[in-house]
């Protein structure tokens, strides 16, 4: 099915009007008054002179608006740029710059944050998410009937939708470009893949900058379920919400579903209603999923990349328990094939080489990078970078990574980012950060630091230097000094040696 978003929400609203679309605290909206509000949106922000093509920046938390604001943009054809409220405002600020967008939609709570973007850029803000006194409120002009009036539906679908921001291996951000084809398509196959029924109500607390939050969303409208956003993880107030709402889905991060799991088993909580938990953006411990299935929760694995529009495939507790230690089988419309990173030739049953993946849910190009570009396709094949395998079944095992990206707590870190933004201490004269195994989060960052004699530091300044310049969740949580990086014969770091250094000091200490 080709088929644009403006397409999606429109024919969802004429097919199932009355029908609960989204759940946002107090407020209840059915699908013709969601169309109804991005229609207004929508035709708010073409008199602002948004044109096709232009991109908009949403700085803004799960919520109602946000929700709103993607599909309002579909209907003028402007391409939506979310943006990782995570992120330190110079990391936003390199994302500005590259996306060039026309206008900047925010909540109030980055009321600051937005004020020192647009001092320093030329963006134009528009629109905030509550009332405000500074700039048109959100409430205000969905309230407005003037607003109102049918925009010419658009149709081409290899239009641009979004742009979601993904850091590469030299730690700048490259920015993924969705078409509204590759999101209906990733939309259609997860549908077609798992139990997602009209009838769910999915609670969608995974960030909207994350495909992992984004893809759901899109599903819910194509299915025609209840979506209930929620802003903030906190695992008391998701179950609460898990019986207030009678949740049957949701989509979680492995440190999401632990802290679930924690609560779960120390009180009583209602999952009567829960059909599933799909959990990823990094390995699932086998021991989570065998925690919640003796709770009685079925629990997904899946395995998603932004530049597919999300999943690749998943295994759920129906491929049999012998398998969940793999990602299960390629979603429906999903190719998959495994790949000699070197030599391109296809590996044997069971030989581990590069996934490689194709479909129609396949991302267009990276923006204003075509070298990134060229490097990631061959011939419609896209290039994840993950090393793995295939079995007999098609069973996916995801075994490693060519880049030396971490994931801890389903966030990606790249440790060429954190190197330098340690460099610019005086006292660091060379540093590598390696991913250290850790029980809770999956990985942590940790850096192995050359100091300079001139120069006093500890490893807490090291970790509060870090702290300032990025995410905390991106930051150093522990330092090791070390008089000489290993290095090969063209100077590289050989980081594999540091990662048995420390696999060596740990096994010391237990």
């Amino acid at each position: 099915m080709q088929m644009h978003l403006s397409q999606l929400l429109q024919q969802r609203a004429s097919l199932s009007p009355q029908q609960p679309a989204l759940v946002y605290g107090d407020l209840r909206l059915n699908f013709a008054e969601l169309a109804q509000r991005s229609q207004r949106l929508a035709n708010y922000l073409q008199q602002q002179g948004i044109q096709q093509g232009d991109r908009i920046a949403i700085y803004a938390k799960n919520s109602d608006f946000l929700a709103t604001a993607v599909f309002a943009s579909s209907y003028i054809g402007a391409v939506v740029v979310i943006l990782n409220w995570r992120l330190q405002v110079n990391e936003l600020q390199y994302i500005l710059q590259d996306s060039t967008p026309s206008a900047m939609l925010y909540d109030n709570g980055f009321g600051e944050q937005v004020r020192t973007l647009s001092a320093h850029t030329s963006i134009r803000v528009l629109l905030a998410g509550q009332h405000s006194t500074v700039h048109p409120s959100y409430p205000d002009i969905i309230a407005e009937q003037r607003f109102d009036g049918q925009l010419p539906m658009l149709e081409d679908a290899e239009q641009a939708a979004v742009i979601m921001y993904t850091s590469g291996t030299t730690g700048k951000p490259k920015g993924a470009v969705l078409s509204h084809r590759a999101l209906v398509a990733t939309a259609q196959s997860n549908s077609c893949t798992l139990s997602w029924n009209s009838d769910h109500r999915f609670l969608l607390v995974a960030p909207m900058f994350h495909i992992g939050g984004l893809s759901p969303w899109i599903t819910n409208v194509l299915k025609g379920c209840t979506t209930i956003l929620l802003a903030d993880f906190n695992p008391v107030h998701v179950w609460q919400l898990i019986a207030q709402e009678g949740v049957t889905s949701m989509m979680t991060v492995p440190v999401m579903l632990q802290a679930l799991l924690q609560v779960a088993q120390k009180t009583t909580v209602d999952h009567s209603s829960l059909s599933w938990i799909t959990c990823g953006a990094s390995a699932v411990p086998y021991a989570l999923i065998t925690a919640g299935l003796a709770l009685g929760l079925n629990i997904q694995q899946v395995y998603g990349i932004t530049e597919f529009c999300g999943a690749v495939c998943f295994w759920t507790p129906a491929m049999g328990l012998d398998y969940a230690k793999s990602h299960g089988q390629a979603a429906l419309g999903v190719q998959v094939k495994i790949v000699d990173p070197v030599s391109l030739a296809p590996v044997a049953i069971g030989q581990e080489g590069e996934i490689w993946c194709k479909g129609a849910m396949r991302f267009s190009h990276y923006w204003n990078n075509p070298a990134a570009t060229a490097a990631s396709f061959v011939d419609g094949w896209y290039r994840t970078g993950d090393i793995g395998r295939l079995d007999a079944q098609h069973f996916v095992y995801v075994v490693d990574r060519l880049k030396d990206m971490i994931i801890s707590g389903g966030e990606n870190i790249y440790p060429a980012e954190l190197e330098a933004s340690l460099m610019t201490h005086p006292a660091v004269q060379d540093v590598a950060v390696i991913g250290v195994a850790d029980a809770h989060w999956g990985e942590i960052p940790v850096a192995y630091v050359v100091s300079n004699a001139e120069h006093q530091v500890d490893e807490q300044q090291l970790i509060q230097h870090c702290r300032q310049q990025l995410a905390a969740y991106k930051c150093i949580k522990a330092v090791r000094f070390i008089a000489a990086l290993p290095r090969n014969g063209i100077g590289k770091v050989i980081k594999s040696q540091l990662q048995q250094h420390d696999l060596a000091m740990t096994s010391a200490v237990h």
